[in-house]
């Protein structure tokens, strides 16, 4: 006979029944984090300093449901600029100790601070000479004795009616792991360019996307000379199909942009003759190469233009037509 059919039928349960039980779990948790954060003091300090001062990377390690918060947390810390791996202690004690270097740290999560799997990883820590920080339920534990830090968080029941099941331990473990990624970030200076570097795929990446990625430079330039005339100017869009042309001085330095709209106004007393600097829209709008791209669209869309061209040095480096960020996903 199956455990399944040894259990209550729960299934004449109201909606309000779910609701209410949805509500206190979430109740019970939401209160656990905030005794957490009541609670930080020395010890966190302590722990961010061994965790920034590492020169190689934070291990971070974990049984159960505590395993897969220890492996979130290590690819939140990898994200954010923290070097680190999730490194499973069982398969720590049948090899995989050699992932674990010298000038690495080690971040041991156990709830009850007695798991017998990181007994070996917390033996060879010791043996080397490797940093231990854990993070326990219990000051008294072996895990916690045995740590050069210890992060104890509140002791509180679960929110499984049982009282078994890890549900506000994993909470208050994954809430202090992410306080942990977020302190680093910010005491190392971790920028927008920085997670970008981290971040290329997905909508995250795409909404990190500078003008530079996605510009037009070098020949595909419109770029035409002050002194060039309508005519020349034509051609030149004509060629480059971006819908505009960049008129720049001797220098090459940007005097302003020429685009269909003024070619329309142009032709209304028509003259092919006519330079350049005659006929041209000064102080367009204009980016950098680093300017995201979001914004970028942002200016398009409030300016009703397609392109913008990228300037350095006040010489256009580069031209951003709104196709291009279509093409990226960005729109």
């Amino acid at each position: 006979m199956s455990t399944t059919e040894n259990m209550p039928d729960n299934s004449q349960r109201s909606r309000e029944q779910d609701l209410d039980s949805a509500r206190r779990v979430l109740g019970n948790e939401a209160s656990a984090l905030l005794a957490l954060a009541q609670s930080l003091g020395d010890a966190f300090i302590e722990a961010l300093d061994v965790l920034s001062a590492v020169k190689g990377r934070v291990v971070v390690t974990g049984m159960g449901k505590s395993g897969h918060i220890a492996n979130k947390i290590a690819a939140s810390l990898a994200s954010t600029g923290t070097p680190a791996i999730f490194v499973h202690p069982a398969e720590a004690s049948h090899g995989d100790l050699g992932m674990i270097a010298h000038e690495d740290a080690i971040f041991a999560l156990s709830n009850s601070g007695e798991t017998s799997e990181l007994a070996d990883l917390v033996a060879y820590a010791i043996r080397f000479s490797i940093p231990v920080i854990a993070l326990t339920g219990r000051a008294d534990s072996t895990l916690a004795r045995a740590a050069n830090v210890a992060l104890i968080y509140p002791v509180t029941e679960e929110a499984c009616p049982m009282g078994l099941a890890p549900t506000t331990s994993t909470t208050m473990m994954l809430g202090l792991g992410d306080a942990i990624a977020v302190a680093l970030l910010e005491r190392k200076g971790f920028s927008t360019d920085d997670f970008h570097v981290f971040h290329p795929g997905g909508k995250l990446g795409r909404q990190l996307l500078q003008v530079g990625d996605l510009m037009h430079d070098s020949d595909a330039l419109p770029l035409v000379n002050a002194d060039a005339s309508l005519q020349a100017m034509i051609v030149t869009m004509t060629e480059k199909s971006f819908g505009c042309a960049c008129v720049v001085d001797d220098d090459g330095k940007l005097m302003g942009v020429f685009t269909d709209g003024d070619l329309r106004r142009a032709f209304a007393n028509p003259d092919l003759n006519a330079k350049a600097r005659d006929v041209m829209t000064v102080g367009p709008k204009t980016v950098t190469r680093a300017t995201l791209a979001t914004e970028a669209i942002r200016i398009m869309n409030e300016n009703v233009i397609t392109t913008l061209f990228a300037i350095e040095d006040d010489r256009p480096i580069g031209i951003l037509h709104i196709h291009d960020c279509l093409r990226a996903g960005i729109v």
